[in-house]
């Protein structure tokens, strides 16, 4: 019984401490680690961080990381509230396919919110024989193995998308891999490839230009960014969806008040108008979510990605 009421003790002090620690939070900077600058990733860390330093009162910067460097380093930071990564699927998806990283998602880090998706854009170049997912369709499969896409990097959203759309279709297309999306696009745009599943923000000037046509958004519901395209699902392979999600993430073990002081200021941030104006410019949609919503929502994505991973043999380069 002694024991007991001294655990009982224990527990009250520790939630009384947590509850007066976040109350005082944040006392210095925070720093949220993204990767490499002038990226879509970087973007979206930088929008979050000009937006909650104000409410926080505390400035909030931004660390730049190549590679898989800054989820690296946010799994072996203090889980005290200071240290955040913004990232992408390349968070919760690359350990499928290397799995000797130093990371684990589920297990090194908690879901903070979600703060911005996309969707991906089916490119072809303006003379490309095929008009409609339909049409290419037919093609490849009257062609098998003939076709190819551009594909940036291993395990990332246009090569997902492309081989989710190989399994759904029933087709082959062939991947050509590129150091990048940049080099991707200019492999389309070259016709040294016949077609990419491009970001939004790639795709936009390319596909305004007219430089590019576009045959359809990954996106299950219609995207306020290309209204004048069909989704997948409704072009000719019912039931297909990607969706390019981004958001915040904080080392395991940080407490839950933190967590969720962080997931009400950011959340606040994606609703303004202004935020989402500048989203939508480029090329990306504010969200926002509860920390629960989006640990939820990864978890999804794991089981569902995982799956066309070891279905499809894909492994990282």
């Amino acid at each position: 019984m002694k024991r007991f009421r001294r655990f009982i003790l224990l527990s009250a002090l520790l939630i009384v401490a947590a509850a007066a620690a976040a109350q005082n939070y944040p006392v210095k900077p925070i720093r949220i680690v993204t990767t490499e600058a002038g990226s879509g990733t970087d973007f979206g860390a930088r929008m979050v961080a000009q937006c909650i330093s104000g409410p926080l009162g505390q400035q909030v910067v931004v660390e730049n990381r190549g590679g898989v460097m800054a989820n690296e380093v946010v799994a072996k930071a203090q889980p005290d509230g200071y240290t955040l990564v913004h990232n992408g699927s390349a968070l919760w998806l690359l350990p499928f396919v290397q799995p000797e990283l130093g990371w684990n998602p589920q297990r090194d880090f908690i879901a903070v919110s979600m703060t911005d998706q996309s969707p991906n854009v089916l490119l072809v170049q303006p003379s490309f024989p095929a008009k409609t997912v339909q049409e290419l369709i037919a093609m490849a499969k009257a062609r098998p193995g003939e076709l190819n896409y551009a594909r940036a990097a291993p395990a990332g959203p246009t090569h997902f998308s492309a081989e989710l759309f190989n399994t759904m279709a029933g087709i082959k297309i062939t991947p050509i891999p590129y150091k990048g999306g940049g080099p991707a696009v200019i492999g389309l745009l070259s016709n040294q490839a016949h077609m990419m599943f491009a970001p939004a923000a790639v795709a936009m000037p390319h596909v305004n230009s007219g430089k590019l046509r576009g045959l359809a958004v990954t996106t299950a519901q219609p995207s306020p960014l290309f209204p004048q395209l069909p989704t997948m699902s409704a072009a000719g392979v019912p039931g297909y969806e990607y969706v390019a999600m981004f958001g915040e993430f904080v080392p395991a073990a940080t407490p839950p008040a933190l967590v969720n002081r962080l997931s009400s200021e950011i959340q606040r941030c994606m609703q303004l108008p202004d935020v989402k104006a500048k989203f939508l410019a480029a090329g990306v949609e504010s969200v926002g979510s509860t920390a629960e919503r989006f640990g939820v929502i990864i978890k999804s994505e794991m089981a569902k990605w995982g799956k066309l991973i070891k279905d499809s043999g894909i492994r990282a380069d």
